[in-house]
């Protein structure tokens, strides 16, 4: 097995301490610039950042992050920035994926926002890739910013865990770049697990989780909770994704086309007063397929559907769900196979 001096990366801890508790953001910074098409690997250890790192979207002078399993870049105690704590992209904006290297991103290890922070940012660049990276303490896990090529990023983002800082507000994923894809991600400790704010994304066994710690056990923070919350018209795909414990699993705009596909709300515990599987600001023109409601505690209001404005083409099928468990059955004025309400 090859060493990681053999592979001809360039190691952190050759050019830095790990561990010290003193910032080494500038320290990083001026390895990621003075090595491009180069891959920076960075052992076991703990990196204190007191503002970003910026890698470029230029494939001639981007760099791959590859982070040891127990690799922590963590937020000082005097974080101040706005921005993520690893900006992807940000030195050098940059539309190509047809120059070696344009394909780059960060591997492993866990990203620690202090609670003050945000996590990862993409900013620039086609095709990036953000894979096997543990997520703590932040107010905004991931935020894929408006694409290179118009407003398209092309970001894959998979094997994923996210938790949050529990504050009111508090994000997942942020996206504003379109044609991305998601797949195997946890959620947790967040407000919005998802807040899509641009058009064709795929996201597949995505599962967030509603914690009632901090903010979030307040009541009436919890009744605006949204698992998967999607402002776009059209072209989002979900498959396998899953619900848990948030007010509202998935919420979509007025007269949205979006296909959910097997797809799952729950809630354990009553606590808010509100279980509603899906539900449209508008009417409703989206396509349900196999989706599974069940709530197994006493909620004041239950739904599997609601809408603010009847009307609209969207079509249930092979619904998963007790009606009379419901409080409200809008979605029965969408089903196509009501025999299967009621299995």
């Amino acid at each position: 097995m090859k060493s990681i001096a053999d592979l001809g990366y360039v190691v952190v801890t050759d050019h830095i301490e790990a561990n010290t508790g003193a910032d080494v953001s500038d320290a990083i910074q001026k390895i990621i610039d003075e090595n491009p098409h180069r891959t920076i690997f960075f052992p076991d250890g703990e990196y204190i950042l007191a503002k970003p790192i910026c890698t470029s979207a230029n494939g001639a002078n981007a760099v791959s992050l590859e982070l040891s399993k127990f690799a922590t870049l963590k937020a000082s105690d005097d974080w101040s920035s706005d921005e993520a704590m690893v900006r992807l992209g940000a030195a050098e904006p940059f539309n190509s994926i047809r120059v070696n290297g344009s394909n780059y991103g960060i591997f492993g290890g866990i990203i620690d926002g202090s609670g003050v922070a945000n996590g990862i940012s993409i900013d620039s660049g086609r095709e990036t890739v953000i894979e096997k990276v543990s997520i703590k303490n932040t107010f905004i896990g991931i935020h894929i910013k408006h694409g290179a090529n118009g407003n398209s990023s092309d970001a894959d983002v998979q094997n994923v865990n996210i938790v949050g800082n529990s504050k009111k507000g508090s994000i997942g994923v942020l996206i504003e770049g379109s044609d991305n894809s998601f797949t195997n991600m946890r959620i947790a400790a967040v407000q919005f697990g998802f807040k899509i704010l641009a058009s064709s994304q795929l996201l597949k066994n995505i599962h967030p989780l509603y914690t009632f710690g901090g903010d979030l056990a307040d009541d009436e923070v919890y009744k605006e909770s949204c698992a998967f919350w999607d402002d776009t018209w059209t072209h989002g795909i979900y498959n396998c994704c899953y619900s848990d414990q948030f007010a509202v699993g998935f919420r979509m705009r007025d007269g949205a086309r979006q296909i959910y596909t097997d797809c799952i709300c729950y809630w354990y515990s009553g606590r808010g007063g509100k279980a509603v599987g899906f539900h449209c600001d508008g009417r409703f023109n989206s396509v349900l397929r196999s989706c599974n409601v069940f709530d197994r505690h006493e909620c004041s209001f239950k739904a599997y559907l609601t809408v603010t404005q009847e009307g609209g083409q969207g079509v249930i099928s092979h619904p998963l769900v007790v009606p009379e468990l419901l409080t409200d059955h809008t979605y029965k004025n969408y089903v196509i196979d009501k025999d299967m309400t009621n299995l």
